[in-house]
């Protein structure tokens, strides 16, 4: 049977006993319709996980008992962030919702010149609380247990001259149906603790002064090969890819 699992922060933890908030307590309760004495699995959005028995069942607020920790590791070694030129609303939904599952670490939209989207502050506000909740929902079913960092849509010039000083020393990886290097080859000196950046364009692709921008930077032009693919498509193979040579995809079970 599938895992009934919920997310709780830190803060609502303690040492024997946890409260869920009123949203996953409502989905606890009034979905799943659990009772005093079932199990479930809480996690912390930070990599901790622990199997519970429900205490208490209210619509507002639930009490778990914790049973015991899991100590069992799901997260990929890898530090991989995706930067991800927008795209229309259920592709970029779809984009976060596999790249939760495939375990990147943060998701960076990106505003190129070719994206089809364009979004006010408000309107981007908005959509980054979709992708959160999009996200969550994903790693409760895919088994993650580690929040993911989802940014405010910014111009590809200020996501790279922002970027965090911990980050300044990725690897950054560009995906472009204009040709470059086989992932294999772009990827052979690497290591699986390496930090990542792979960036995937948009629709329309990348413009040439994008590419000359990330060239500077000293970025990998990798190829997907011969035939062209719709962004949602090659932002899947691209992590998965990655996954596979660096990450732990291609660990057994």
């Amino acid at each position: 049977m599938q895992r009934r699992r919920f997310y709780a922060a830190p803060a609502a933890i303690g040492e024997s006993v946890m409260h869920l908030s009123s949203e996953e307590s409502h989905h606890l309760a009034r979905v799943l319709r659990l009772r005093a004495g079932d199990e479930a699995f809480v996690f912390d959005g930070c990599g901790r996980e622990y199997r519970c028995r429900v205490a208490l069942v209210h619509a507002q607020q639930a009490q778990l008992e914790i049973i015991e920790r899991l100590t069992n590791e799901v997260e990929s070694a890898l530090d991989l962030t995706l930067g991800q030129g927008l795209a229309k609303g259920e592709k970029f939904d779809l984009i976060v919702q596999k790249a939760t599952e495939l375990g990147v670490r943060a998701i960076a939209p990106l505003v190129t010149a070719n994206a089809d989207v364009k979004l006010s502050d408000e309107r981007a506000e908005k959509r980054a609380e979709r992708w959160r909740r999009i996200s969550l929902e994903a790693l409760k079913q895919s088994g993650g247990r580690r929040l993911l960092d989802i940014r405010q849509p910014a111009t590809l010039a200020d996501f790279i001259t922002t970027l965090a000083p911990n980050e300044e020393a990725a690897t950054l990886l560009v995906f472009s149906e204009r040709g470059g290097a086989a992932v294999s080859e772009a990827l052979s000196d690497l290591g699986h603790t390496q930090r990542v950046i792979a960036l995937v364009g948009p629709e329309g692709g990348w413009t040439d002064s994008e590419l000359d921008l990330l060239a500077v930077r000293g970025a990998r032009m990798i190829t997907l090969g011969p035939r062209i693919l719709r962004t949602e498509t090659a932002a899947i193979v691209a992590v998965t890819l990655i996954q596979h040579r660096l990450g732990d995809l291609s660990k057994g079970g």
